[in-house]
Order: C-alpha cells, then structure tokens, then sequence
C-alpha cells in the first residue's frame, strides 16, 4: 500500500538496530525525547503533534515511532518487549548522537522513560510522565480495551471515547482516521502480539522494581488526567511518593489524553518545568 504524499506522520528514518526507526526532529535549543502512548493506530506524530507545533520554538524536540507503532519497520519476527523497546531508543540516541535529554514519556511511553532513566541515568537530564505506567496497578477496564482492541470504526470510536473526557473531541473523522492507521499492513498483527490476554501480566512487565524509582535523582514532572480511564490517577500519587525530586500536576475535567484535551496548558507546564 502506497502512503499518501506529504503524510505528516511520516519523518526521517535511521536504522536502531533491526528496526528502521520512523522519526520526526523539529526545532532548536535543548534536545527532548518524546515518548509515545500504546493505542492501536497511534504514532508520535499523532500522540505529540499539538505539543511539537507548540513548543518547537524553544526546544529540540524528537520523537520515534517505537516499534510496532507508527511508521517504524521491524522484522516479522520481532519480540515486542520492554527490554527491546529500550534498546531502540538508546539506539536512537546514539544515532543520532544524543549524550544527554529531557524525556517526556506518555503512558507506555511513560515506562520506557523511566526504563531509560534507571538503566542509563547520566544519559537523562529531566523526566516528565504523563499519564504513566510503570508501576503497579490493577489493570483498568479502559486499558483492557486499548490492548485488547479489534480492528473496527465503532471499536475505535469507543477507545477514543475512553481517551477523552471531553467527547466533542471524538468525531467519526478522528474515528476513521486512527482506524485507517491501526489497519494499515502488518500493524494489527504486531499490536495483537504485543498485549495478548490475560492483560494484567503486561501491567506488571512495564512496572519497574520500587527501589529502582526511588533511585532515580532526576528533577521529575508528573502529570495526570484526573477522570483518567486508562491509567488510574493512583499511578502518578505512587511514583510522587517514590520519587524524591518530583512533582504532580492533576488537570480536572481531562482523561488520557492531557496532550489533547489541555494541549496549551501541558505545553506552558512544560516548558515551564525544563526551563528551570
């Protein structure tokens, strides 16, 4: 299947190992490394364009489809683990000749930032975690359904209804849309691989040991949708209990999608917090 020219979810490439990794690098000064959440359909430029077009004015900002996602190319037989999705991004880093970043993990995306954080601490200057995994909890109802998704319009529609608090975001276009991206060839056959059931297990792999947290020195920016349905606020509460330098952050009236639903508001308590 041919993409459509001038795909704006389509950046520059650089090879990670096996995976031929789909990125975008946008803007100057301070490089930040954004991590992108597990949704089926979604790439960074999905998951990241409203903070990029933002913020691109003040930083660096850079942010690679992991794999499995978005635009990245991975063997058939690619193992989809925490261990390995760490791999790419130290790859990516030294690639493209990063010593040290600002991270912004989001969700899944949140646990890879803090798997980079404790395996290479020197290589990580400030950690932001939106809506973060990473520790452990009771699988929610909202992310059964994100990693149990079924290729479907109406099955996306109703995910993209658990990301939002505010429904007037979720329309049939942004419906169909992400459907289009989660059934292009070889996605949904990767993402059926990479959470199978039963799902708890999967929360449990992305949690990182408690004494490995509380390790961690890095000045850390925590935010969280308070009516979040995918990854509860308890989350966020624990990690600022196991974080020393940390900080938290709870928007009212927002769901998973922090990004999305507050886009100006996370932008400015970004750039805020790095600023510093």
């Amino acid at each position: 299947m041919r993409e459509p020219e001038g795909n704006p979810e389509i950046g520059a490439s650089i090879q990670c190992g096996s995976v031929l990794t789909n990125y975008h690098d946008i803007g100057s000064g301070e490089p930040v490394l954004l991590l992108h959440g597990s949704g089926p359909g979604v790439s960074a430029w999905a998951n990241w364009r409203l903070t990029i077009h933002t913020l691109k004015a003040k930083f660096r900002l850079l942010a690679p489809d992991l794999a499995g996602f978005g635009y990245s190319v991975c063997p058939e037989d690619m193992t989809y683990s925490r261990e390995n999705w760490l791999e790419q991004i130290v790859r990516f880093m030294d690639g493209l000749g990063l010593e040290q970043t600002h991270v912004i993990g989001n969700s899944f995306g949140g646990s890879m930032a803090l798997a980079l954080a404790i395996a290479h601490p020197e290589r990580v200057k400030k950690l932001i975690l939106m809506g973060s995994v990473g520790v452990p909890f009771e699988l929610t109802a909202g992310l059964d359904a994100v990693w149990g998704y079924e290729p479907s319009v109406e099955n996306m529609r109703n995910i993209m209804s658990t990301f939002a608090y505010d429904q007037s975001l979720v329309g049939d276009d942004l419906a169909q849309l992400r459907y289009a991206a989660s059934m292009r060839p070889g996605i949904q056959e990767a993402y059926s691989r990479m959470f199978p059931p039963p799902r708890q297990r999967w929360v449990d792999a992305m949690a990182h040991h408690e004494d490995e947290i509380r390790a961690l020195s890095h000045p850390t920016l925590l935010v969280h949708g308070r009516d979040d349905k995918v990854t509860p606020l308890s989350t966020s509460l624990t990690m600022m209990q196991w974080i020393d330098n940390s900080r938290l952050h709870v928007f009212g009236r927002c769901g998973h999608w922090t990004q999305i639903e507050h886009a100006d508001a996370f932008s400015t308590l970004v750039a805020n917090f790095l600023e510093e």
